[in-house]
C-alpha cells in the first residue's frame, strides 16, 4: 500500500479490531473503509466551538452535528493507505460509486500533503487524486499537524541551541525526573506481553489519557492493544517507566524506514505528572532514535502547540469531503474552512 508510515502488519490491525463502534471493512482496492457516528464540532476552530457551547441549551441541539460518515483510510496509520495498482481517476471514480452516492458525507482522510517521510511517487500520487477529487466536487479541507523532529538535519546541541536561556532552564529542571525513574524497552511480542494482567494494566492506563482527551472519536479496544503487544511481525517496542518499581507510564513505538513513530501513550494519573513524564518521554524517544540510527522521530497528532515549545516541526494532511446532499454541500463550501481547527491556529501563530 502506499503513504505507510508505519508496518504495513500495523495497519492491518485496524480492520481485524476496529474502535468502539465502527463498522471497518476493506474496499475492493483494499484500502479500509469504516462508518461511524461523527461529530462535525470535533475539528471546528478552536476560537468558534466554545462561542457555540456557550449558546443556551447547547447539549440540547448539538446533536444535530453528528451525523453518520463514512470514511476511507484508516485511524491508525499517519496517512491513508492507497493502492499502488489504481490510477487516481479509477478510485475516485469507485469511491463515489461505492460509497458517496449512499452516505450522507464520505471522507476521504488524511492524504499526505508534501509529507518528508513518503517518497515523492506517493507525494505525487497524493497531489493528483486531490486534483481529481475537487474536480469531482470534494471539498479539500486541511487535516491535523503531525509533529516530527528530523533527526539527520539538527544534532543534539544544535536542537537545544533552539531555544532561549530560560527555556533551556525549565527544560533541563524537568529532565532531573529522569533521576527517579526506571525506563525499560520492551519489545512488541516479547512473552511478558502474554500476560493477560499486565496488558489490562497498560490498556487501563491508556483509558486514562483517552478520557481526559478533548476528541473522543476513536477509543481502540482491549483485542486491538493485546494484539499489537503480542504481535511478531509489527517491529517496534514498549516504553516503559516506573517510580519505585511501580509503573507509571509507557509509550509504544513503532519503527519503519528510518522512522521512530511514537503511537500511543499511556499515563498513570497524578504520578506521571509529578515525574515529568509526557516531557520526559519526547527526549528519551529522540535518544531512542538517535541511537538506532535513524532520521525521524514522529511524535503523532494530538497537543500540537505543547510539542512546538519542545522544538517539533510539523506536516499537514488533507481530507476530501464529499456531502451528498447538492444544497448543503453547496450552503457548506464557502466555510469550510471553520473546519480547519489546526490549520487556522497555525495561520494564527504565523500572522501575529
Amino acid at each position: 500500500m502506499r503513504n505507510l508510515v508505519e508496518p504495513e502488519a500495523f495497519a492491518r490491525l485496524f480492520c481485524a479490531y476496529p474502535p468502539d463502534g465502527f463498522d471497518c471493512r476493506e474496499s475492493a482496492f483494499g484500502v479500509p473503509v469504516f462508518s461511524t457516528e461523527y461529530d462535525l464540532f470535533t475539528t471546528l476552530d478552536d476560537r468558534l466551538l466554545p462561542r457555540l457551547q456557550a449558546l443556551p441549551f447547547f447539549s440540547s441541539w448539538s446533536g444535530i452535528a453528528r451525523w453518520k460518515t463514512c470514511f476511507v483510510g484508516s485511524c491508525i496509520t499517519e496517512y491513508a493507505p492507497l493502492p499502488y495498482d489504481c490510477a487516481p481517476e479509477t478510485f475516485v471514480a469507485h469511491v463515489r460509486a461505492e460509497h458517496a452516492q449512499t452516505q450522507k458525507i464520505t471522507v476521504i482522510k488524511d492524504l499526505p500533503n508534501a509529507s518528508p517521510f513518503l517518497s515523492p511517487e506517493d507525494n505525487a500520487y497524493a497531489h493528483a487524486l486531490v486534483g481529481v477529487a475537487r474536480a469531482a466536487g470534494f471539498m479539500e479541507i486541511a487535516g491535523q499537524a503531525l509533529a516530527y523532529v528530523p533527526l539527520d538535519d539538527i544534532d543534539e546541541d544544535a536542537y537545544w541551541a533552539r531555544f532561549s536561556s530560560s527555556r533551556r532552564k525549565d527544560m533541563r529542571r524537568k529532565l532531573k525526573s529522569l533521576a527517579h525513574l526506571g525506563i525499560e524497552h520492551v519489545p512488541l511480542g516479547d512473552r511478558r506481553f502474554d500476560d493477560p494482567d499486565l496488558c489490562a494494566r497498560l490498556y487501563a492506563m491508556y483509558e486514562g489519557v483517552f478520557e481526559q482527551s478533548d476528541i473522543h472519536f476513536d477509543k481502540l479496544t482491549p483485542a486491538f492493544f493485546f494484539a499489537l503487544l503480542q504481535s511478531r511481525t509489527v517491529q517496534g517496542m514498549v516504553v516503559l517507566y516506573y517510580h519505585d518499581s511501580t509503573l507509571i507510564g509507557y509509550n509504544i513505538c513503532l519503527i519503519r524506514d528510518g522512522a521512530f513513530i511514537d503511537k500511543y501513550v499511556g499515563f498513570s494519573y497524578p504520578a506521571s505528572r509529578e515525574h515529568n513524564l509526557y516531557f520526559v518521554s519526547w527526549f528519551e524517544n529522540m535518544r531512542l532514535a538517535r541511537s538506532l540510527g535513524l532520521r525521524y522521530y514522529i511524535a503523532g497528532w494530538t497537543d500540537p502547540e505543547v510539542k512546538a515549545s519542545l522544538g517539533a516541526s510539523f506536516t499537514f494532511t488533507r481530507h476530501l469531503v464529499w456531502i451528498k446532499n447538492p444544497l448543503l454541500r453547496a450552503a457548506l463550501r464557502p466555510f469550510r474552512h471553520l473546519f480547519e481547527a489546526d490549520a487556522n491556529a497555525f495561520d494564527a501563530k504565523h500572522r501575529s
